[in-house]
């Protein structure tokens, strides 16, 4: 039990370390690429987001195949 805290600790402690490092590289940055900073940051959180849903979407598709190959669903959504 000690060893998973000290690792969890650890774990938190190299994140905590790695933000700072981020910002003291962005300190750096000429203020024109802070915006282009900016972007990116956005669009890696966006990316991220995709691959988590896909993730999900894919996790639940079992479960979910319970309800959509049972007959009453295929007459429910025969007319569209």
């Amino acid at each position: 039990m000690i060893n998973i805290i000290l690792d969890i600790a650890k774990a938190q402690n190299k994140i905590i370390m790695l933000k700072e490092q981020i910002t003291q590289e962005l300190e750096k940055l000429p203020e024109p690429l802070l915006q282009e900073i900016l972007d990116f940051v956005q669009f890696l959180q966006a990316k991220y987001q995709k691959e988590k849903t896909l993730e999900i979407t894919i996790m639940s598709e079992s479960s979910l195949q319970k309800d959509w190959l049972r007959p009453e669903e295929d007459s429910a959504w025969q007319d569209l």
